[in-house]
């Protein structure tokens, strides 16, 4: 009730002073109809100066108003003048305040978060480095237990690239602090990706096809780079028909892997990259995670890299193009 009388305090001033100059205008005039004109003229004169005088004071206010907000200064209005400016003012800097303080506890909380999986995640993979070193001393055994030492082995790898893709994702939050670009021996890199799936291609009965020339340099950050074409080998390796090739050939600037198995339905094209999408066959066979492909986008889209998916008549091809980073 006070901010509103502080609010209206003009106009009450405004009807008071025209309240008690009628009847002095009437009894002056004695005859009012004869000088309707002026009257109005008068009542009009009043309002008008009011209306000036309003519009004065809160030019600022209404210019605040109609200002788009860019940064967080923006949301300020300096130098609040009229009544229901200051506290317009005072209640933006409390809700900015709420705001800030809000989204340190959520900051903090996801942080807290991160540094919990993370922990977990690299506590999960020693007793599973432990179980596979038991494995692979299981060499006394029967065909039949080896055979199941084999599987619980293949369920290993499972459970460490998965933690390896949580462990990825964690790190991707500050990926763009981790940047190093710097020239890389394509051929070099990728072969290194394929030494390390060397167990999964003999496991799938794949073999991988490079065509990469000596001199083929790309500028790039090299671990991330190294994870993305892990992920894409991965793939290839996992929805490739058995018995078959991976071929990995460049040019124009653009690394291509193709691989020759199950075709992608074009209604899928523009989702399996995005999070915890899975697609029909994800959802059939019970592997895929719906992460690494979300990866991929994410790193290749901070490195600049544009890239692109296809497939069609069992053959599905992944392509990076590196023109920016020789560009740059």
């Amino acid at each position: 009730m006070k901010l509103f009388f502080r609010e209206h305090l003009s106009i009450l001033i405004l009807y008071g002073i025209s309240f008690l100059l009628l009847p002095w205008i009437i009894h002056t005039l004695d005859d009012l109809a004869s000088h309707y004109g002026y009257f109005i003229f008068l009542a009009s004169f009043l309002f008008s100066i009011w209306l000036l005088g309003r519009y004065y004071r809160r030019r600022k206010f209404y210019k605040h108003l109609q200002k788009d907000i860019h940064t967080q200064d923006d949301l300020h209005l300096f130098e609040p003048r009229a009544p229901i400016e200051q506290v317009y003012s005072e209640r933006l800097r409390q809700i900015q305040y709420l705001f800030l303080t809000q989204q340190q506890q959520l900051e903090e909380q996801a942080q807290e978060k991160q540094l919990v999986l993370s922990h977990f995640a690299h506590q999960m993979k020693t007793p599973l480095s432990v179980i596979q070193l038991i494995v692979q001393s299981a060499s006394n055994k029967t065909t039949e237990e080896l055979l199941q030492w084999q599987t619980v082995n293949k369920e290993c790898d499972k459970l460490t690239f998965t933690l390896n893709q949580l462990l990825t994702y964690e790190r991707t939050s500050h990926l763009v602090a981790d940047l190093k670009v710097e020239p890389i021996v394509l051929k070099e890199l990728v072969q290194e990706v394929i030494n390390d799936l060397k167990d999964y291609f003999i496991m799938n009965d794949i073999f991988p096809k490079m065509l990469l020339a000596e001199n083929h340099i790309i500028y790039s950050d090299r671990k991330w780079l190294k994870i993305v074409l892990y992920q894409v080998f991965n793939n290839a390796i996992k929805y490739s028909d058995i018995a078959n090739t991976i071929q990995i050939h460049y040019d124009n600037a653009t690394l291509h892997i193709k691989n020759y198995g199950e075709t992608i339905p074009t209604s899928e094209i523009s989702r399996v990259f995005d999070l915890f999408y899975t697609g029909m066959k994800g959802r059939t066979s019970g592997e895929a995670t719906g992460i690494g492909l979300y990866l991929v986008k994410k790193i290749l889209t901070t490195l600049d890299h544009p890239f692109t998916l296809q497939s069609s008549d069992r053959v599905t091809t992944f392509s990076i193009n590196f023109s920016n980073s020789q560009k740059k």
